[in-house]
């Protein structure tokens, strides 16, 4: 029993990395390319909600300040259209912030599979055995293998951009 606890007098060096790929992916160009691509996309839909956001107020308003001097029927034909307002502005703003999530998370994954595949490119370049990315309680900057594979993203990044 004794034998089996004691470690092998000749044991394998193993060289062992790890990555956060989520902070490389924010870290990366192409984040911030992807997040301006975004903001581009979903920039219409977005003045589109400012702009129902600001008729709603002003429905709100007109009745605030109106609504003393405007006769029943004005008042409830007023309330019924803040409601529709209200109604229309939440459903609108509930499927653009479902888009955008979507797309994010779309785009996310893409950057993602990208950072693997550079990951993958470096552990081999530099004869790694193992590359952990995630529960890492602790690891020395020796073998944080982080910087190098942005590195290489950012070279990836200018090549393509030529």
């Amino acid at each position: 029993m004794l034998i089996a606890a004691t470690p092998p007098l000749h044991a394998e060096q193993y060289k062992i990395g790890i990555v956060n790929p989520n902070a490389l992916v924010e870290s990366s160009p192409q984040y911030e390319d992807v997040r301006k691509d975004l903001e581009a996309e979903f920039d219409r839909r977005n003045q589109d909600l400012i702009s129902k956001q600001k008729q709603l107020k002003k429905l709100e308003d007109k009745l605030a300040t109106d609504g003393a001097v405007m006769s029943t029927d004005e008042v409830q034909r007023l309330e019924q259209d803040i409601r529709t307002h209200r109604r229309n502005l939440n459903r609108v703003r509930d499927e653009y912030r479902e888009d955008l999530n979507l797309r994010r998370t779309e785009e996310f994954n893409k950057l993602l599979k990208q950072v693997s595949e550079v990951v993958h490119q470096v552990a081999e370049q530099e004869n790694f055995d193992i590359i952990l990315s995630q529960g890492v309680v602790y690891a020395s900057k020796r073998v944080d293998m982080t910087k190098n594979v942005l590195d290489r993203l950012i070279e990836q990044y200018k090549q393509n951009k030529k």
